[in-house]
């Protein structure tokens, strides 16, 4: 008679949760959501945090990730959470965090988690579009874009090409001959700053697309009457 098979062990629950604010600088951008992830593991193993574990035949540790900014965009304000297996100092996690991630991988800020989920804090975010060396007219392409209710833009995802309005979810644009400023709300599918850029040249044929263009997310937060905030804030 085969031996039956033992169930998995089961890992104690977090005894606590902290939130973590982190930035994407310089060539970091260009790493993928997944190499952050294994880079981001790597740190907590040299800095040492007593991390809590998954439950279940391959135990893994409690890090959950929030809305993560595509690879090649810069970003400020990038979200995760983590559990731990003892309650520590979320300001030595900082620095113990930052010093053990690779360059161009930043922690700016460790709270204590609580309330409502960080996912559901994280509804808007704030981008900037620059193009260094150059300047560009925006003025008309801009306009005709904001004067329209719908523009439609496709693009490759894993299930296939997809079409979506990249128009609704974006509620203030502010462009001058440097850079553009995008206030974006967080809707299915994520509309990033390339999807409106597309857009422009549908409403705008005339207006074709720059190379080089560099783009940073500033802020994520929660849309509160057309302005973010903090998500970190009483957390």
């Amino acid at each position: 008679m085969a031996p039956q098979k033992q169930p998995p062990q089961q890992q104690a629950p977090p005894v606590q949760k902290l939130r973590v604010q982190y930035a994407k600088r310089g060539p970091a951008r260009f790493s993928s959501h997944r190499d952050f992830g294994r880079a981001f593991e790597r740190a907590l193993r040299r800095a040492g945090i007593p991390m809590a574990f998954s439950s279940g035949f391959n135990p893994h540790p409690r890090i959950s990730f929030a809305n993560a900014s595509p690879t090649g965009a810069a970003s400020e304000a990038e979200y995760l959470e983590i559990g731990l297996a003892k309650v520590c100092d979320p300001e030595r996690v900082r620095v113990a965090l930052d010093q053990a991630l690779p360059a161009g991988l930043s922690i700016e800020r460790v709270t204590e988690g609580g309330g409502a989920s960080l996912a559901d804090r994280l509804t808007g975010s704030l981008w900037e579009v620059t193009w260094p060396g150059r300047e560009l007219e925006l003025t008309e392409p801009l306009r005709e874009f904001l004067g329209r209710s719908e523009v439609l833009v496709e693009r490759m995802t894993k299930n296939g090409l997809r079409e979506f309005d990249a128009r609704g979810p974006v509620l203030s644009a502010e462009a001058t001959p440097d850079r553009l400023r995008l206030l974006i709300r967080h809707e299915v599918p994520l509309v990033r700053p390339d999807d409106v850029l597309k857009a422009l040249t549908v409403v705008a044929p005339q207006w074709s697309l720059p190379t080089g263009l560099l783009v940073n997310r500033l802020a994520q937060g929660t849309l509160v009457e057309g302005e973010l905030r903090d998500p970190l804030a009483d957390a």
